[in-house]
């Protein structure tokens, strides 16, 4: 099965795990002490502040069936984020909250998810970001706790854990099972050599000169390799710079964002999240009525399929979302 990590520090991390044990495309958690400047801390150390730990709980999913975007909103739904050091009752720097990632990729994903929970609150994000440095397993008796001792402590309203057994990604799991990756060889024999360049190797079509750039009629872009949906007409805007601008997604889980620091440039790389295939990159310089992003995108990389073909082409579903168009 394919697996991805995610550590989260949410206070006592008894009810943390809990909550997460329970999420359909979880695999396994596990509690723990994050980022501890003293190595295979105790408990104990961990209490009196001094080891700089985190009371953590590695969450295994599997991300077929659950996103990041969506396991992120499930954990903010537990914690208060603005609160410094402190979760429920419980004090301390190891009770902090923190969203502690392995893979470089996951960076663009927390941060553009930070930014949208930061939308909701007027004192700022308390919530810490950064990469994993070390991660020690806490004691057995952490372990499963609340299943070891239902009636044990726990700063988690227990109302949430029925949301996170009934909590499904439905977006990842429709797209996983209606849309799949070619082959190399399918991809060559009917993509065309800009196709595939662009979507396989990352290159980077002509601006100005290129299939979308002008294109503005009401329907629907999916990505060239898989079918899948990525963007709407209606997010499409004219930024002047010579490739289809996006103001967003038609849902987050439908793209990957990754660190992309070639030709001397830092930038953030936006790929399919299904076929993985290479569409452009996200700028934070769109228009602010409509959040401030601009994804600039290959149309090399994109399929348009106007609003009248939607219903016969498989994509009537989304034909509300042009109902002003």
């Amino acid at each position: 099965m394919n697996t991805k990590e995610i550590f989260l520090a949410g206070g006592c991390f008894w009810g943390t795990q809990h909550f997460f044990s329970m999420v359909h495309g979880v695999d396994t958690t596990q509690t723990g002490y994050a980022n501890s400047i003293v190595p295979d801390p105790t408990y104990r150390q961990v209490c009196t502040g001094r080891t700089d730990a985190a009371e953590t709980v590695r969450v295994v999913y599997n991300p077929d069936s659950v996103s990041l975007p969506f396991l992120l909103d499930l954990f903010y739904k537990t914690i208060d984020p603005t609160s410094v050091d402190r979760q429920g009752n419980d004090v301390g720097s190891q009770y902090r909250t923190g969203i502690f990632y392995t893979d470089k990729s996951d960076l663009p994903v927390i941060e553009k998810s930070i930014k949208e929970l930061s939308l909701r609150y007027t004192e700022p994000i308390a919530i810490e970001v950064d990469e994993l440095k070390n991660f020690y397993p806490a004691e057995d008796y952490h372990q499963d706790y609340l299943d070891k001792n239902p009636g044990g402590y726990c700063h988690i309203n227990p109302a949430l854990f029925k949301i996170a057994r009934e909590a499904r990604d439905t977006a990842t799991i429709s797209l996983r099972s209606r849309y799949r990756k070619p082959s190399d060889e399918e991809l060559r024999n009917r993509l065309s050599g800009l196709q595939y360049d662009v979507t396989q190797n990352s290159a980077t079509e002509r601006p100005f000169f290129n299939e979308y750039d002008r294109e503005f009629r009401p329907g629907i872009y999916v990505d060239i390799t898989t079918g899948q949906p990525l963007f709407l007409s209606t997010d499409k805007f004219d930024s002047g710079c010579g490739w289809p601008a996006f103001s967003k997604p038609i849902d987050s889980a439908f793209l990957t964002e990754t660190a992309d620091n070639s030709h001397g440039m830092t930038r953030t790389e936006v790929r399919s999240s299904i076929g993985d295939a290479h569409l452009g990159h996200v700028f934070p310089d769109g228009p602010e009525e409509t959040g401030g992003l601009r994804y600039c995108i290959n149309s090399a990389s994109l399929r348009f399929i106007p609003k009248d073909d939607m219903a016969n082409e498989g994509y009537a579903e989304f034909l509300p979302l042009l109902k002003n168009q």
